[in-house]
């Protein structure tokens, strides 16, 4: 099973700017907000593994209209933790949050009120997002934002990352006061929001030789084929290149994200509905 290692800490200096995930061995994901501690054009921070490992890292995208944020981790550290997948949660799912501010926190856990549904974020865009009840009542949840939102129960199965939370929604019969409901972006809007992300490059290599010679029939066929089938036909074609010494095992790791990715994109629409 693997461990909540995904998740991560990070700061500037000794200050600590918020939390957020490894989404790749090289990229982390986090709200843009949390990193509103950062100094003028500065964009050097410290990523805080959950082993202790401290890491170089540099902001690299900001998308201020969705409040998303990601980061690169310098090429001078090699990344061993396991990378959960990523999935899709749909109304009625569990889910559970491993990130918490402080060892003190309680760590969040509840219910998918809705699946991916449009969401028009403080930032000002409309992104594709998840509602979420937690089962806990803290009033306040500040300092949860950045962390990965995973499908399920803890401890129960493997991971699957399906949002990052964002914020939480205000009480409309109370100024100043929160409800409790939050709002995570889900994977697949986070993906789309950054280059980095884009996999159409890819397709030519995960797909069989000649595929670019088939008819529009065939295609269709492959494009019905389901989405796990497509992974596994990807992934084996992956792990024939790493034993043969093409791809080290970091390449390996991003090339099986971005095949899911890929696969996502081409049965949800890249929606993540």
């Amino acid at each position: 099973m693997t461990t909540a290692g995904y998740w991560v800490e990070l700061f500037h200096s000794e200050q600590r700017l918020g939390g957020g995930f490894l989404l790749t061995r090289r990229y982390v994901m986090t709200a843009l907000h949390c990193l509103r501690g950062l100094a003028a054009l500065d964009d050097s921070v410290d990523v805080v593994l959950t082993d202790g490992g401290r890491l170089k890292g540099q902001v690299c995208r900001r998308d201020k209209d969705a409040d998303l944020a990601l980061i690169a981790i310098s090429a001078a550290y090699e990344i061993h933790l396991p990378i959960p997948r990523a999935g899709v949660a749909r109304g009625g799912d569990q889910w559970h949050a491993p990130y918490r501010p402080h060892e003190s926190d309680v760590h969040l856990g509840g219910r998918v009120d809705h699946g991916t549904a449009d969401y028009l974020c403080e930032g000002g865009a409309v992104i594709k997002a998840l509602q979420l009840t937690p089962n806990q009542h803290l009033g306040d949840y500040s300092g949860y934002s950045g962390g990965p939102v995973v499908k399920g129960i803890a401890e129960k199965h493997d991971p699957e990352i399906v949002g990052i939370l964002l914020e939480q929604v205000p009480d409309r019969a109370a100024t100043g006061r929160a409800a409790n409901v939050l709002f995570a972006a889900t994977i697949s809007e986070a993906v789309d929001r950054f280059d980095q992300f884009d996999v159409g490059h890819l397709l030519d290599v995960l797909h069989p030789a000649g595929a670019s010679s088939q008819s529009p029939e065939q295609a269709r066929e492959v494009n019905d084929e389901p989405a796990a089938a497509m992974v596994e036909v990807w992934f084996d074609r992956i792990e024939k290149w790493a034993q043969r010494g093409t791809l080290d095992p970091a390449q390996v790791a991003e090339l099986n994200f971005l095949a899911v990715q890929t696969v996502m994109k081409r049965q949800l629409g890249g929606d993540g509905t």
